[in-house]
């Protein structure tokens, strides 16, 4: 394989990796899924290759469908809500070159798009993160220009109701998530309470590795009930473990992070639903998803 042929490929690594990244909601899955088009990349024909960005991109997707299928079929068991791993970043933490575009899905669309089939999944983002023509993405699905266009108006239908909005500004964002703080510090649960939409869903992923709710926390009172809980025993614990909270963003999203022992411990951040209040609460607490 030419020089040229490895310098191309490198070159579309960052969009291949955000692509694969929006299928999986994995980092090292993704990072698996560009290794293997990778390798189909240094055993392919290139002078028979036309469209060698194309090429790319279409075999990068259906790795990313079959990895997905495994994927889900591993979560099936997986103990309490599995949620998508977070990029982070703050002041002391980078996130690295190769993931640059994929922090541009924020996590709350991940999440929603977990209620898509891995084809409406890869049409949807082929069209709308890369705006793929329906040619292109009729050949990485192997479905007609005419169904891949319903599958990627059917994506749209699902993801509208699944409750957040994907169009927050930070600043909205960042506004409710230190109200809430806030008032989760101070215990005003009359406060916290207004701040959450009547539907609001919050979801913890621990792994089994570290202390989460098992199941999702649905309305106001049962999220405030838990949390504050939560943080009244973070407030004990501080006593002998100091903890430190640090500002950053999730995915381009504002976040908040709890560092114990110098370690990341949790990340919090949220989507507002269409009231302007909080109707996805996302609190990350697995080791094997954090950063270190």
């Amino acid at each position: 394989m030419s020089t040229a042929d490895t310098a191309l490929f490198e070159a579309e690594r960052p969009a291949l990796t955000a692509l694969c990244y929006r299928m999986l909601g994995e980092r090292a899955g993704a990072e698996d899924a560009v290794q293997d088009t990778w390798l189909r990349w240094e055993r392919a024909d290139h002078d028979a290759i036309e469209n060698p960005r194309a090429w790319l991109r279409r075999t990068a997707t259906r790795i990313a469908i079959d990895a997905l299928r495994s994927a889900r079929a591993r979560r099936e068991t997986y103990p309490g809500p599995w949620l998508p791993e977070p990029l982070v970043e703050s002041e002391s933490l980078g996130i690295e070159e190769r993931f640059a575009l994929a922090q541009e899905c924020e996590l709350a669309l991940l999440w929603a798009m977990e209620r898509l089939s891995e084809t409406e999944r890869a049409a949807f983002i082929l069209r709308e993160a890369f705006d793929a023509g329906y040619d292109e993405i009729s050949a990485a699905t192997g479905k007609s220009e005419a169904a891949c266009r319903q599958l990627v108006s059917r994506a749209h239908t699902r993801l509208q109701e699944s409750g957040p909005r994907f169009d927050a500004s930070p600043d909205e964002v960042s506004s409710l998530l230190q109200r809430f703080m806030s008032a989760a510090a101070a215990q005003d649960h009359e406060t916290a309470l207004s701040l959450f939409s009547p539907g609001a869903i919050a979801y913890s992923d621990g792994g089994k590795k570290a202390r989460a709710a098992l199941r999702p926390l649905n309305g106001a009172a049962e999220i405030v009930q838990v949390l504050f809980a939560v943080t009244e025993k973070s407030a004990k614990m501080a006593e002998t473990t100091p903890w430190t909270l640090e500002l950053g963003h999730a995915n381009g999203t504002p976040a908040i992070m709890r560092r114990v022992n110098g370690q990341v411990d949790f990340v919090i951040t949220l989507a507002p639903g269409a009231d302007g209040r909080i109707a996805w609460l996302y609190i990350m607490r697995n080791p094997d998803k954090l950063p270190t």
